[in-house]
């Protein structure tokens, strides 16, 4: 299409161009224009000379990271933590959403429903505080439970094989009502006819839901799928900032607390900088693995 022909068909649409400018600034300024600090990663960053005024050092900052054993540690937690919360994490809301969609009591429902997305609205800091009370090996309501049924208390926030469990399964509590929410909306589309049709040729519940439910939102499964995958270096750092210590660092520090040690705490901009940087390219590369993988199943993908 010429230059000529697509100012020509912005023309004809421009008041739904008009609508979209909003977002189009919103995203220039808030998202692509900040994205000229990630040079720092390349440079050694002066507070007094500024971004543009400090010298370039190419990847120094690359080879003294990955030089690093430390770097090397919480790469490995970032990883095995989101793998945990993908595993246990994504198929939670399609579960529940699948049983919420076989209820017929519609009051039952709702209740249900509303209680399950409640946990989304708590933030982590109050969360943390509640766990704390909850789980504490010195008074902790659960440990009580515990001991008073004849067992030794248990380290779910200071003990290192613990900690990792506790983080994904509070997770998985407080988001998978939430995330319901888009399965359910996906479930509400399929035609009630195709149920209709497979029960009077014999079909029961489980053939239903195997043959007719899940083939319908797997368009919705994969595209949020995607997205997880796109996101595996995210581990959660607000949850994990409120919950870990010194005592489980070696289970528990991700790259995201990692970056705010050296980059805030220590003052390491450039090699904070390069840390984050990394991390987004492992993303980039997975979602787009990810989407090319999809798109080879017979799936639209994310683009």
């Amino acid at each position: 299409m010429s230059l000529g022909k697509v100012w020509q068909y912005i023309h004809v649409n421009r008041y739904l161009y008009l609508m979209l400018l909003p977002a189009l600034v919103f995203y220039a300024v808030f998202h692509y224009y900040p994205m000229y600090g990630a040079s720092i990663a390349f440079k050694d960053l002066s507070l007094t000379k500024g971004i543009l005024g400090s010298p370039w050092v190419g990847t120094k900052h690359f080879t003294y990271l990955f030089g690093l054993d430390k770097f090397w540690e919480v790469f490995w937690n970032t990883i095995v933590i989101s793998f945990y919360r993908l595993v246990f994490g994504f198929p939670a809301p399609i579960i529940v959403a699948l049983l919420l969609h076989e209820v017929m009591n519609r009051a039952f429902k709702r209740t249900v429903q509303t209680v399950i997305y409640l946990p989304h609205f708590i933030s982590w800091v109050i969360l943390g505080g509640l766990l704390v009370n909850l789980l504490s090996t010195n008074g902790g309501v659960v440990n009580k439970v515990i001991e008073s049924l004849g067992g030794s208390p248990i380290g779910f926030l200071s003990d290192d094989s613990h900690f990792r469990s506790t983080l994904v399964w509070s997770m998985v509590w407080k988001e998978f009502g939430w995330n319901t929410i888009i399965y359910m909306a996906a479930l509400a589309g399929i035609n009630p006819q195709l149920y209709e049709s497979a029960a009077m040729d014999g079909a029961n519940r489980w053939h239903r839901v195997w043959h007719i439910t899940l083939p319908c939102i797997r368009s919705t499964i994969v595209i949020l799928l995607l997205l997880r995958i796109g996101s595996m270096m995210e581990a959660g750092f607000d949850q994990i900032f409120i919950l870990y210590h010194t005592g489980v660092y070696n289970v528990s520090d991700i790259i995201d607390t990692y970056v705010y040690r050296i980059g805030l705490a220590e003052g390491r901009f450039s090699l904070a900088a390069a840390v984050g940087l990394f991390k987004s390219v492992i993303n980039f590369a997975l979602l787009v693995f990810a989407n090319k993988l999809a798109r080879k199943m017979g799936e639209q993908g994310v683009y």
